[in-house]
């Protein structure tokens, strides 16, 4: 195969008899792959860094019951021979849409002072201006332009829909938790052209800190807002990561909390396992590598990623004749 991605990781190893080999890992935005080049490794490490656009020519072959590239030939590619678009990941959802569902699930909760809160956030435009665009994490999930925005919708969702299974759930709470959880996001992470990173702000604090700060900031905005309320919304947000080796501050001790923290979790491996199904044709069987951060090996099915546009019942939808599928093709199609 031939092809133009982007150089997400480069790592250095030797071999049992002391040659060095390189380890990359490839990318653009309908997905990654691992390859190595075993051949010159000196030199292309020199040649290539991570972030670079590279030209690759090499073969797919099976390693150990995985698919892998065996890479020949790599060039290092400026940024005026490509297109950042076509490597930078996004949402299939519709940014627009997805945003206005949220702030419509804002102006439905009964609480006015947590309405009143979560509206100043919301209707902020320069916030959602960060918000719409930032990814949910680096790499683990929703790792792509408009992930935060899609996380934060989803969670926002679940809540809404265990509240009316548990009414003793406090439900102006917990979609406070849920639309607020991540906030701190849009300034932990930044944005590359080409990557997704830390800031020095997000590395040092930590986007639960950051996000605390934040609300307090719009809280003391807000007259008369109860102490006791702006407590409980800090302590969700500092404990929805479950456990101090999740990097939680503080442990879930409210009701709310607790379960913000289990739709926090059922969100992000859901999208986590979407992302890893999509690289397996559709209705096969496959065993995944092995995940080290879930310290298993998982047996997926495939399946095609869907926009939350082509979820839409088929009797709702219109189409003509003249209809293109304009999707990108997929990075694995070519292996």
């Amino acid at each position: 195969m031939e092809g133009v991605f982007l150089l997400k990781e480069l790592i250095r190893a030797e071999t049992k008899g002391g040659k060095p080999f390189l380890t990359v890992k490839l990318m653009d935005k309908t997905g990654e792959v691992t390859g190595r080049i075993w051949d010159e490794a000196d030199r292309w490490e020199q040649e290539c860094s991570p972030g670079q656009a590279v030209g690759i020519s090499g073969r797919a072959q099976s390693y150990k019951g995985n698919l892998q590239l065996v890479i020949t030939e790599v060039r290092g590619m400026s940024a005026s021979e490509i297109d950042l678009a076509q490597f930078i990941p996004s949402t299939s959802g519709d940014i627009d849409r997805m945003a206005e569902e949220l702030t419509d699930l804002a102006r439905g909760v009964a609480d006015v002072f947590i309405k009143k809160l979560l509206l100043k956030f919301f209707t902020d435009q320069e916030f959602m201006t960060k918000f719409k665009k930032g990814p949910a994490a680096k790499s683990m999930h929703h790792a792509y332009l408009g992930g935060l925005l899609e996380h934060t919708l989803h969670v926002a969702q679940l809540a809404d829909k265990v509240t009316e299974l548990y009414p003793s759930i406090n439900r102006s709470l917990l979609l406070a938790g849920a639309m607020l959880h991540d906030v701190g996001k849009v300034e932990e992470l930044a944005i590359t052209s080409t990557l997704f990173d830390y800031s020095d702000q997000g590395r040092l604090m930590g986007h639960m800190v950051i996000g605390v700060e934040m609300v307090q900031e719009k809280i003391a905005r807000i007259k008369d807002f109860p102490q006791d309320l702006a407590v409980k919304i800090k302590h969700l947000i500092l404990s929805h990561h479950g456990s101090h080796e999740f990097g939680s501050p503080t442990l879930p001790m409210l009701h709310e909390a607790f379960v913000l923290n289990f739709l926090d979790d059922l969100d992000a491996k859901t999208n986590y396992l979407e992302r890893l199904s999509a690289q397996i044709p559709e209705n096969e069987y496959r065993w995944s590598e092995y995940q080290r951060n879930l310290e298993r090996f998982l047996f997926l099915s495939g399946h095609a990623t869907q926009s939350r546009e082509e979820e839409t019942p088929p009797a709702k939808k219109k189409k003509t004749a003249t209809d293109q599928d304009v999707r990108q093709p997929s990075l694995f199609d070519s292996l």
